[in-house]
């Protein structure tokens, strides 16, 4: 009987430690549509789960949400070049239901390109 709780209770905590219902993924967005435009950013925020920008493209402002900052210095990409004012080129997928979120595939800082996926 010790054996059996013991066995349920290290499943269970297997169960709620694997499920990662904050994690987004990218379920909410649209893959069959790619955006692919240059804007200025507005706001650029460095922390986890994402590094996230507002980036103005003609008159519209896209929440984009880039990869977690471990992978961007895995990659080598210049943040300290993304701040406000900053020109960039953003690659991704519109949010489903939300019709100014985006995330970002690949960015280009100036005219290097880095894979964020």
């Amino acid at each position: 009987m010790t054996y059996l709780k013991t066995g349920l209770l290290v499943t269970l905590v297997l169960c709620f430690v694997s499920f990662r219902p904050f994690h987004h993924g990218w379920a909410n967005y649209n893959q069959k549509d790619t955006l692919d435009y240059t804007g200025t950013i507005q706001e650029f925020t460095y922390e986890n789960p994402h590094a996230t920008a507002k980036i103005k493209h003609k008159n519209k402002t896209w929440f984009v949400v880039l990869a977690p900052t471990s992978r961007m210095e895995s990659r080598g990409v210049p943040v300290d070049r993304l701040k406000k004012g900053a020109s960039v080129r953003v690659v991704g997928y519109p949010h489903k239901k939300i019709k100014t979120e985006m995330r970002a595939e690949r960015i280009f800082v100036d005219g290097a390109k880095f894979e964020l996926r």
